[in-house]
């Protein structure tokens, strides 16, 4: 009997064999895993490093709803909140997802900054490969993206994951959007929407996303042009108004958390004179990053001719770039591209008292490193016989970066050894004195600490932080009177501020003057509800006047507000036994 036939095999083709990557493919891939390894190795060192005394408290060691991991009531807190002076949602989210994995743990989460750092390299990469199709150049600027010393600020801090987290966005955004352009469709132009959105909620400076997607629609895409032109301008009408709109809220946000300086503090003409300057700064620094630091202090007096000088030399480039835009497209688009992602954080809304910073390069450098990368590809097949130079001079580019931020990245370990550095490449800091000093103070040396705070507030007697913090050290060195002083004065300078009233109520306290204390530790916590500290003092001194119900309520709120400050379990406990003891007696 014959055995039941099961379907003919038919005869094996070639397209029946595995389908092996395309040579370019392969070396493509390839590139963009060395490309990844080599900046996770660089950064790799960041494992060891500690968090810093500077926003990292706001951002990670005070923040409880961060220290608590995810949670609904966090996610709630995170979409609701303009804490620290900003609305990143996203960035909130990342935070506390890292806390529920590692733990409160600084080398983890500096790992994870350094993880999203390589990624966005490896996606600059892919992307500029898929738009142009030059393999060599693509990779030449995502390796200046990843490994320049300008970024370390970014990768280093774990304050600064809205910059690595809305960077890796943007460029999965920009990916996004060349899926659209390649087949337009409601779909795909929404997923394009969707990707800019998280990165505004990540960090607000990518707001001028839509204005280089319209650079890129000249080149390398070229969509603008013909009839299609006034669809290109349409298409990004909606993404225009997502911007304005998370601009309008970031820009309240900051107002009403008192970091947008008035014009009265700093004019409009010493706001326009230091972002002429420091556009050529971040060029300067670019090209030649020897004096990198985590803070340059605004300068008041800058002489007439640096921002003359600054402004002539933007519009004449910005002229040549115009006049080349036919023959060279690529050079107007670098260009603008810099030029327009800088303007959010330029320093015409002064939100701080920073006059530049590192941080603010990361996506807007991508613009002069597309200029450089194909400038001197066209110069090389212009002079074949320099090809071998500028190829060499590119890598050994590539490799002056690298160590240059293995060297930058050390200086961020700690507090002290980054502050001492900043501090010995600008003059006038007085910031990096008064966060140099906590630092000091931290490590229990209150001498050095109260010697550093002084230099800050000699620098700046308006310094309110550093007057708060002096206030600080001197009650811990048993020094009330003059703590008191300095408390007094921080709270005359920023009576609004909840740090300035809760030093003054400690420093009232340390002298036994509870009664008094209470007011300004009441508007401390009036002014931050969430203050756990401040509500933990403020108990403190009730149970000091004998008014155990009201201090009991506010050693419970702190301990909710944040259950692992140390010392007021037991305040708490000693209290309810004394109201335990009392109610026995009074029967």
């Amino acid at each position: 009997m014959a055995r039941p036939s099961g379907p003919k095999a038919r005869p094996r083709t070639k397209t029946d064999r595995p389908v092996k990557p395309a040579p370019g493919l392969r070396r493509e891939i390839l590139l963009g895993a060395v490309l990844f390894l080599v900046t996770f190795a660089v950064y790799f060192q960041v494992r060891r490093h500690d968090f810093l005394l500077y926003d990292d408290p706001i951002y990670v060691t005070g923040n409880a709803h961060v220290r608590a991991g995810l949670t609904l009531h966090g996610v709630a807190w995170a979409f609701t909140t303009g804490y620290g002076g900003n609305w990143f949602p996203l960035t909130w989210l990342s935070l506390m997802a890292d806390c529920s994995v590692f733990g409160v743990d600084s080398g983890a989460l500096h790992l994870v900054n350094a993880l999203f750092h390589g990624l966005g390299a490896v996606l600059l990469f892919a992307v500029l490969r898929r738009m142009t199709g030059a393999v060599w150049r693509s990779a030449f600027v995502a390796f200046l993206f990843s490994l320049h010393p300008l970024h370390t600020e970014s990768v280093a801090w774990i304050a600064e994951r809205k910059d690595v987290l809305s960077g890796f966005l943007w460029f999965i955004a920009i990916w996004a959007y060349l899926g659209y352009v390649k087949r337009p469709n409601w779909g795909r132009y929404l997923l394009v929407a969707a990707v800019f959105g998280l990165g505004l909620m990540a960090k607000s400076m990518l707001v001028t996303l839509p204005i280089v997607l319209l650079l890129l629609d000249f080149w390398p895409l070229r969509r603008i042009g013909g009839r299609g032109a006034r669809w290109v301008l349409r298409e990004k009408i909606p993404l225009l108004a997502l911007s304005l709109a998370v601009g309008a809220a970031t820009f309240l946000v900051q107002q009403r958390s008192h970091y947008v300086m008035p014009l009265g503090l700093i004019p409009l003409s010493q706001r326009l004179g230091n972002a002429l300057v420091s556009y050529a700064a971040y060029l300067g620094d670019w090209f030649w990053p020897a004096s990198l630091a985590v803070f340059y202090p605004f300068r008041f007096h800058v002489p007439w001719w640096q921002p003359a000088a600054a402004g002539v030399a933007i519009l004449a480039v910005s002229m040549l770039a115009l006049r080349w835009s036919g023959r060279r497209p690529y050079l107007a688009v670098g260009w603008f591209w810099y030029l327009f992602t800088l303007t959010p954080v330029i320093g015409l809304v002064q939100v701080g008292s920073q006059a530049r910073a590192d941080r603010y390069t990361y996506i807007p450098m991508v613009g002069i490193s597309i200029a450089l990368a194909w400038g001197a590809s066209e110069l090389a097949q212009r002079r074949p016989r320099l090809k071998t130079a500028v190829a060499g001079m590119g890598v050994a580019v590539c490799l002056a970066c690298a160590a240059l931020t293995w060297r930058q990245v050390e200086y961020w370990q700690d507090t002290v050894t980054l502050f001492r550095h900043s501090l010995a490449v600008t003059s006038g800091n007085y910031l990096g004195y008064n966060i140099l000093g906590l630092a000091l103070r931290d490590r229990g040396r209150l001498d050095d600490a109260v010697a550093s705070y002084r230099k800050a507030i000699e620098i700046n007697p308006g310094f309110e932080d550093a007057h708060a913090n002096l206030s600080q050290a001197l009650l811990e060195d048993g020094r009330a009177a003059e703590s008191l002083t300095e408390a007094a004065t921080a709270v005359r300078l920023k009576p609004g501020d909840e740090e300035a009233q809760y030093n003054l109520g400690t420093a009232l306290a340390g002298q036994g003057r509870f009664e008094e204390a209470l007011d300004p530790l009441r508007a401390a916590v009036r002014l931050k509800p969430d203050y756990a500290r401040a509500h933990a003092n403020l108990g403190s001194a009730l149970a000091n006047l004998g008014r155990l119900n009201e201090a009991i309520e506010e050693f419970q709120e702190a301990l909710r507000l944040d259950p692992g400050l140390e010392g007021v379990r037991e305040e708490l406990d000693g209290a309810l036994e004394l109201r335990r003891q009392s109610a026995v007696k009074g029967q």
